[in-house]
């Protein structure tokens, strides 16, 4: 049992003295993590944030960190920046592998461990490859820096063997891209590769033309964007066809391998395969001992905390909160308001009130001017949606440096085209 006492509990990795303050302990610096460290901030309490990753990643852009368009530095930053001006907030860099309820204590894989007072747990998601944990191999998602680096490596060197490449059939499929799954990830991605392709590598090969470059988009269900009104998710597929990328619908991944995807029995041979069918919640009710639902997120009460523990607390990605008898989607606003009501909560003794989420609304890009988005029975499409997806997507950066420098290279590459991050590594 993950709540059972430990004969050995190693040493204790407390940053500083016990004050006799209240500690506040927060595993996982993404967007509630940190929005609730930031609310915290002064607060007559000890906090210790722990994540195994020295910095926040803004993984809504990760897609364009894998094509290019940006530079992982323009979508990262160091937790311990963001904190710096927060005297009573330590930054742990460790990885936890489980939580002593009994004993209140954070394990860490060093064998130490940070005894807490409340406990916020903020791990995030991963990609879910479903019952086939060997497709990741071949078919990386961006959901990590390094992911997103592999992406774009893959991606980009495709084009370089392609150009010396004599085979007409090797050519072809190192000119080919699969990405799966039809949601938000999936179709950005999807219109980001059709314009690097068609636009940014124009003119830059002798032997090739990357416009000639195959894109498929497969989704598994019956539509685009399931999670948005059907006339969106058309919208988008008739976007991304006049983009050059070809949609297949009721279409499940069969097998991925080295060499690219099956198909319904069809074998489309790639060079590039990209993962964006589905998401998990990342390690954490195993901790705890609790009782998750089939994509691993722990059941939290109208204040966010575990039933029968008000001492720990579960938000965004990892947290089942259910509002009007319905979940509430794993996105970043989501996340990053559940972190910031939290956060005030917390700085008061009494327990935290019930939490509430206010929509902005959801948006997803498909290329230049294309866009959707809904706000309750409001719906909007182009140009004007298109815009709407840039100013949300800039103000959740955080920062005034990474919005500015988001924002230029944006507008140069609306203006040339042009991306600046095309490096293999």
């Amino acid at each position: 049992m993950t709540d059972m006492p430990q004969a050995d509990a190693g040493p204790d990795r407390t940053p500083r003295p016990d004050t006799g303050r209240r500690r506040v302990v927060i595993v996982g610096g993404g967007f509630a993590g940190l929005a609730c460290a930031r609310e915290l901030a002064g607060a007559d309490v000890q906090v210790v944030l722990i994540d195994r990753r020295n910095h926040h990643l803004f993984q809504p852009l990760l897609y364009q960190v894998s094509t290019a368009a940006l530079s992982p530095a323009d979508i990262a930053v160091a937790i311990r920046r963001v904190l710096h001006k927060a005297g009573n907030v330590d930054v742990v860099l460790a990885e936890v592998t489980g939580v002593d309820r009994a004993d209140a204590r954070v394990r860490l894989k060093d064998g130490g461990h940070i005894p807490y007072d409340q406990l916020v747990l903020a791990t995030g998601s991963v990609y879910h490859y479903f019952a086939h944990p060997e497709w990741r191999d071949h078919a990386p998602a961006p959901k990590s820096i390094a992911e997103a680096r592999r992406i774009r490596a893959r991606l980009l060197g495709a084009f370089e063997r392609a150009e010396s490449c004599p085979d007409p059939a090797e050519r072809r499929a190192l000119m080919t891209v699969v990405v799966v799954g039809g949601g938000p990830t999936g179709v950005e991605m999807a219109g980001t590769v059709a314009e690097l392709a068609r636009y940014t590598l124009r003119g830059d090969f002798r032997r090739i033309d990357p416009a000639e470059a195959r894109i498929l988009l497969v989704e598994a269900g019956p539509r685009l964007l399931a999670a948005f009104p059907p006339d969106l998710g058309d919208y988008a597929r008739g976007r991304l066809k006049r983009m050059g990328v070809e949609v297949r619908l009721d279409q499940p991944v069969e097998a991925i391998d080295d060499g690219g995807v099956t198909l319904a029995g069809e074998r489309i041979d790639a060079a590039t395969v990209v993962w964006g069918a589905g998401i998990r919640a990342a390690p954490g009710a195993d901790w705890v001992g609790g009782t998750a639902d089939r994509t691993g997120r722990l059941p939290v009460t109208a204040n966010l905390s575990l039933p029968g523990d008000p001492a720990i607390f579960a938000l965004g990605d990892l947290a089942l909160f259910e509002q009007d008898g319905k979940p509430l989607p794993a996105l970043a606003q989501v996340a990053q308001q559940q972190g910031r009501h939290l956060g005030r909560a917390l700085r008061r003794s009494d327990a935290p009130p019930p939490y509430r989420y206010r929509t902005r609304g959801d948006t997803a890009v498909i290329g230049r001017h294309a866009a959707v988005y809904t706000y309750g029975r409001f719906k909007l499409t182009g140009r004007l949606a298109w815009l709407l997806w840039s100013i949300a997507h800039v103000y959740l950066l955080i920062g005034f440096q990474r919005r500015t420098l988001v924002m230029l290279q944006w507008v140069w590459r609306y203006l040339t085209f042009e991306r600046g991050a095309r490096l293999i590594d």
